[in-house]
């Protein structure tokens, strides 16, 4: 018996958000012992941490306009994704070899170029698959795969912590997810027959929606004070958490994002973008501004679900907002951007979020990058303004 257009659509999404969750699983297995790694055994600074971070995350984000941007050109979006999982593998292995911190540089910098080249493939692909008006649905059923994967190898990195498991072996262990992941995506289908294959497809084609360019023009300004989760981390450990403990609010804020990324990605939906990406970014604002004016243990282990909240608001509305205001054709360039805005934005927040903390204090990255979280709240609420707004962003881009 032949499949639904509604069954096939599901299976699709479904099978790129396992790809996302055996992948995050394998990263996130090494991501919170990286700082701890790199500062206990390698003798970094946080300045080097943040500087590690920011290198590796603009290299991935100059390269997600250009996959996006092929991926559209090409239409093998599939391929593309295929590599850039590929790197993670290759990413646990250099780590297995690292002995200084140019090592894990090196590391992160293959891990980062490999998630470059996946992304704006991998969320056109999902785009793709969606049906119409369920946007923000699709990209919250992937997010809370992807999270759900996150918080499983945030439990296997507390579990490797806490019974004294070397930073060796959890590499080493790290790996085998990462495989299976891969092993999913041959699997994942490209519908070729919703594009044009187009030789002449050139980056003076593109043109943008005036607001959504203003959209992308706050959130670079939103992402100054953006920093690495590591900071987080950093923090919680500068405030008496054990590096077990330090596992743990990393797990809690995963599954915390995983359990909110579906509802907050249909209310999208129903409600509007605005209504969604607006409370986002005021969460974001007032869990950095109570990471920098609050040290309790109870009130920290609160601000880690609440950032989850703000990961979930955030990532499906936004994403499903810039794909459905692309031009015809762009989607996975726009996206790109998108991408490339953000980690060119990650990488000058991280940089100045390190040289803050060695020569200001520890919260003065949390107090920067609170006031601007509050002030691109206030200028997306403007732009969007309601959803009247965004039908009609939609009609100019047809």
């Amino acid at each position: 018996m032949q499949k639904s257009k509604r069954e096939i659509v599901i299976s699709n999404i479904v099978l790129i958000g396992m790809v996302s969750l055996f992948i995050d699983m394998s990263t996130e297995m090494v991501y919170p012992i990286i700082p701890l790694f790199l500062t206990a055994t390698l003798g970094a600074s946080p300045a080097i941490v943040g500087i590690i971070e920011g290198i590796a995350e603009s290299i991935a984000s100059l390269l997600k306009v250009f996959s996006g941007y092929i991926g559209d050109k090409y239409r093998n979006k599939k391929v593309l994704t295929f590599i850039g999982y590929l790197a993670s593998v290759v990413y646990k292995i250099l780590l297995l070899l690292a002995s200084s911190w140019v090592g894990v540089l090196i590391a992160r910098i293959i891990d980062r170029t490999g998630k470059g080249i996946r992304t704006a493939p991998r969320d056109a692909l999902v785009a793709q698959s969606s049906d119409k008006g369920k946007l923000g649905g699709s990209f919250g059923l992937h997010k809370m795969l992807d999270m759900a994967g996150s918080s499983i190898g945030a439990f296997l990195a507390f579990i490797m912590v806490t019974v004294g498991l070397k930073y060796s072996a959890a590499f080493m262990w790290s790996i085998i997810p990462a495989v299976l992941g891969i092993m999913i995506i041959p699997f994942i289908k490209e519908d070729r027959s919703k594009e044009q294959k187009s030789e002449k497809m050139t980056f003076r084609g593109l043109k943008l929606n005036w607001k959504l360019k203003l959209y992308l023009a706050v959130m670079f300004i939103f992402n100054l004070g953006n920093s690495s989760n590591t900071f987080l981390l950093l923090k919680a450990q500068d405030s008496g958490f054990s590096s077990s403990h330090v596992m743990m609010l990393y797990l809690i804020f995963n599954v915390s994002a995983s359990l909110l990324a579906i509802p907050s990605g249909k209310l999208s939906d129903k409600f509007g973008r605005s209504l969604i990406l607006v409370p986002g970014y005021i969460i974001y604002g007032l869990v950095y501004l109570g990471f920098a004016f609050f040290n309790s243990k109870i009130l920290i282990l609160i601000l880690f679900i609440a950032y989850g909240a703000y990961t979930a608001f955030i990532s499906g509305a936004e994403r499903a907002f810039v794909a459905e205001v692309s031009p015809h054709g762009y989607k996975g360039t726009v996206l790109g951007i998108y991408g490339m805005i953000q980690g060119i934005g990650l990488l000058l927040a991280s940089i100045i979020a390190g040289a803050m903390w060695d020569h200001i204090s520890s919260e003065a990255p949390f107090i920067f990058g609170g006031i601007l979280g509050i002030a691109s709240a206030a200028l997306i609420s403007v732009i969007l303004n309601s959803d009247r707004s965004l039908k009609d962003i939609k009609r100019e881009t047809l």
